[in-house]
């Protein structure tokens, strides 16, 4: 009588697929992530963090250490009144904005975030699970001095330093997002996503063939930032704000946006906000003009005069008048202002090849 141990490879190729199912799509990086930074020494950048589990924006400011909830909020352009406790799913993509620095052609995160250490912890699965393998384990070893990568102790604390860079790219402002290629996607695919071209993505990642993309992979993406009109002598006049992004500045009293559809120009009003620092905000209304910040005339042809941030200076918040060109930008779309959206592969593919397995079974049997 046949049966399926007489045919060894016909039982391998059977229980392929069922492997296919069962495992996960890996999101282990190949190599270690290495973004060139030759420019400003520091600058804010983003990570892509795929929450490995149900949980919450309140736990994941934590995590990464980030200083306000609100800083959150404006890089994934969510609603100011989103509480802590807003549920974040598990497999779904957050943007972390940090602090970046750049020192021997590579950037990394500046001192943060830090993670300690807990029972049955490992670097490899602090580095792929803990934090969704934005970074290689051996790299948490180099920059916490770390002896033997087998010997590491409950509350121990660990520098966790993330990939980035502050170069311009293309002669353009931009903020360096690190983003974990999923299964199934394509240098094509996630060009399209962040309003970029393929060539621009593969040159920035030293890419010369875009067939050799493999899931996990972390690529530098350089989104385009907004030109503003911010005084150099301004303490924020290094800010960046990344297309379909928002941030507050001059102490909480000003919150500037970035959109593709403004032609890259900064947009910046009163907060509405209590001042961090000052015992109020002060006026913002531009000199020699009935306009005040963020207002603007009526748009003639394909350019008005707004009321600009210029940046503060103590107590005074600095503005400019300053002519827009209101006409949309050459092939500029909506599209680039999205938030990145997990994919996933691997369990159709298994589907698709227990369906062929089968019919091999019938033919053999």
């Amino acid at each position: 009588m046949t049966t399926l141990f007489s045919h060894p490879q016909l039982l391998l190729l059977l229980l392929l697929p069922l492997f296919l199912i069962l495992s996960p799509p890996s999101a282990t990086a190949q190599t270690p992530p290495v973004f060139r930074c030759t420019t400003r020494s520091t600058c804010r950048a983003l990570v892509g963090y795929i929450s490995p589990n149900t949980t919450t924006l309140g736990h994941i400011q934590s995590l990464f250490e980030v200083k306000t909830l609100r800083s959150i909020l404006g890089v994934n352009n969510l609603p100011l009144n989103t509480p802590s406790s807003y549920t974040v799913r598990a497999n779904s993509t957050v943007r972390i904005p940090f602090p970046c620095r750049c020192n021997n052609g590579t950037g990394m995160s500046n001192r943060v975030p830090h993670y300690t250490v807990v029972q049955d912890d490992g670097l490899f699965h602090i580095a792929n699970q803990v934090f969704s393998g934005l970074l290689d384990y051996n790299q948490i070893v180099s920059v916490n001095r770390i002896r033997d990568p087998n010997l590491i102790y409950v509350g121990q604390k660990l520098w966790i330093p993330l990939p980035c860079s502050c170069d311009d790219v293309d002669e353009n402002p931009a903020v360096h997002y690190a983003h974990v290629a999923t299964v199934g996607s394509t240098v094509g695919q996630i060009a399209a996503e962040f309003g970029m071209s393929s060539e621009s993505l593969m040159r920035v990642n030293g890419i010369s063939d875009p067939r050799s993309l493999v899931a996990g992979q972390v690529l530098d993406v350089p989104i385009r930032a907004c030109s503003s009109s911010v005084n150099s002598s301004s303490p924020d006049s290094s800010m960046l704000v990344a297309n379909g992004t928002y941030v507050f500045t001059a102490n909480n009293c000003v919150m500037c946006s970035c959109a593709a559809t403004n032609n890259y120009t900064l947009q910046c009003q009163p907060s509405g906000l209590r001042a961090a620092n000052w015992p109020t905000c002060p006026a913002m209304r531009c000199p020699n003009s009935n306009l005040s910040l963020g207002n603007s005339t009526a748009p003639s042809s394909c350019g008005r005069t707004t009321c600009a941030y210029a940046g503060y200076n103590r107590q005074t918040i600095l503005t400019t008048l300053a002519v827009e060109n209101t006409c949309q930008a050459p092939g500029s779309t909506g599209d680039s202002n999205r938030a990145p959206v997990l994919h996933s592969g691997g369990w159709n593919l298994g589907i698709v090849m227990l369906c062929l397995q089968m019919i091999m079974l019938q033919r053999f049997l």
